[in-house]
């Protein structure tokens, strides 16, 4: 399964740290072991589905729990039963090597 998540804290951080409640949910991604790719939008990864919606509410929950007052998440899930099912990197690949694939 692959999520992108973009997670919309209020506010978005404290004052010397503005964007430390959205840094919270990127921090449970990365801690989750599961591949991920943060951009300036939002945050993409990959995993079975059972810990892809974990990651997923564990992210959103870790921007109240760092002190926002309000969290506002949009996920997108993109789930196959294909044998060969896409990865991120079969998705982006081409964009990443100057389009010669």
């Amino acid at each position: 399964m692959i999520v992108e998540i973009e997670c919309l804290p209020r506010p978005y951080g404290e004052p010397g740290a503005p964007y430390s409640f959205v840094e919270a949910a990127i921090r449970v991604i990365q801690e989750s072991g599961l591949k991920y790719e943060v951009s300036a939008l939002g945050t993409t990864f990959e995993g079975e589905p059972d810990e892809a919606w974990r990651v997923a509410r564990e992210a959103h929950e870790a921007c109240l729990a760092a002190g926002a007052e309000s969290v506002l998440t949009i996920v997108k899930f993109s789930q196959s039963r294909m044998p060969n099912p896409p990865t991120m990197e079969s998705l982006t690949a081409k964009f990443r090597d100057g389009g010669s694939s």
